[in-house]
């Protein structure tokens, strides 16, 4: 049997960046990373003078997420640096991830420059979306043009994933096993 995808945004799902400042929620770690991806940001720096950047996580979410019945991946701008970075704070595996073509991109219908590349990565495979950026257009358009069960979930990054959405996700995986 083919597990239904679980596709992983970071930031905001599991790194609430968007919580008030200094106010680290309850149950999550801080952590100082220096991605690649972060240091290329300033061009203008040597590497060894880019300050690292804080992340929160919450180490109780890795095993709540290994005991959902899907196939994680990670659907992230961290790509496969979230493998290196945020996978081991959560007690992860290594994960597969979508290789965005493009990062941010303008969509002519509106839709998050995710939308199209991520429901062509799923091949028709049912699956959940867990994104803070996520619209009802983006929900709309999954509806119309993917044609397996799908779901959009959006989170606050103020509080990241919570029980409501875990357990949102543990039902929404037996309607389609």
């Amino acid at each position: 049997m083919t597990l239904p995808l679980l596709l992983l945004d970071v930031d905001g799902p599991l790194n609430p960046y968007a919580a008030k400042r200094h106010r680290r929620p309850h149950g999550y770690g801080t952590h100082r990373v220096k991605p690649d991806t972060w240091v290329a940001r300033f061009p203008q720096k040597p590497a060894e003078r880019v300050r690292p950047l804080r992340i929160w996580i919450n180490p109780d979410h890795g095993p709540e997420l290994l005991a959902l019945r899907y196939e994680l991946v990670w659907a992230t701008t961290w790509m496969d640096e979230a493998n290196t970075f945020i996978g081991p704070l959560l007690g992860l595996p290594r994960l597969p991830y979508i290789h965005w073509p493009q990062l941010h991109q303008e969509d002519p219908d509106g839709l998050h420059w995710k939308t199209r590349n991520l429901v062509a990565w799923a091949a028709g495979r049912p699956f959940v979306w867990v994104d803070d950026e996520l619209k009802p257009q983006d929900t709309e358009w999954i509806a119309a043009h993917h044609p397996g069960p799908a779901l959009t979930l959006r989170i606050d990054p103020k509080v990241g994933l919570g029980d409501r959405d875990f357990t949102t996700l543990r039902e929404w995986a037996e309607t389609v096993a």
